[in-house]
């Protein structure tokens, strides 16, 4: 790439940016199987999870009680309650926030972000379509990802504990 595409490529993506528009979803582009108002979301989340889940905002790294949990369990989207991440797969990254090697089969899918404007893969729960984190290619073995989520998108349910029901 020469200088003058860099610089184009550059100014694109700085645009984009700067109008906060976003990619449309990658993967199978399927549109959430469980869709609410603004007003609805609201009504039921407390304000940082409906702001990290339907606004893309990030919570503060290590605010998260979720960070440092070690009990055996499953992490469900704090909108729909669609399990997304067995514990087993939670590992500690360093980074302050709960970090997962894998998610839980179609539990979420992806879209191309570019708010840093340079481009970062985000991911999302699959039902709702609420902003979980993004996924990084710095995990440990066996997948080498890093699921990197804001605690905030997430509740925890202990093992032996039922789950909650899906959220209509």
């Amino acid at each position: 790439m020469n200088r003058r595409e860099s610089l184009t490529w550059l100014a694109a993506a700085s645009a984009l940016a700067a109008y906060g528009l976003r990619a449309a979803f990658a993967g199978d582009g399927a549109k959430p199987a469980l869709t609410k108002t603004k007003a609805e979301w609201q009504a039921l989340l407390a304000p940082a999870a409906y702001k990290v889940l339907f606004e893309e905002d990030t919570e503060r790294a290590g605010s998260s009680p979720l960070n440092s949990e070690k009990r055996d369990g499953t992490y469900v989207c704090a909108a729909c309650r669609l399990p997304l991440f067995d514990s087993k797969h939670k590992y500690e990254s360093g980074t302050g926030w709960p970090s997962f090697w894998q998610p839980l089969p179609d539990a979420i899918g992806t879209r191309t972000d570019y708010k840093l404007i340079y481009p970062r893969t985000e991911y999302h729960c699959a039902r709702c379509g609420g902003h979980q984190g993004h996924v990084f290619g710095d995990g440990p073995p066996p997948t080498g990802k890093r699921y990197c989520n804001n605690g905030v998108a997430l509740a925890f349910v202990p093992r032996g504990e039922q789950l909650p029901a899906l959220r209509t």
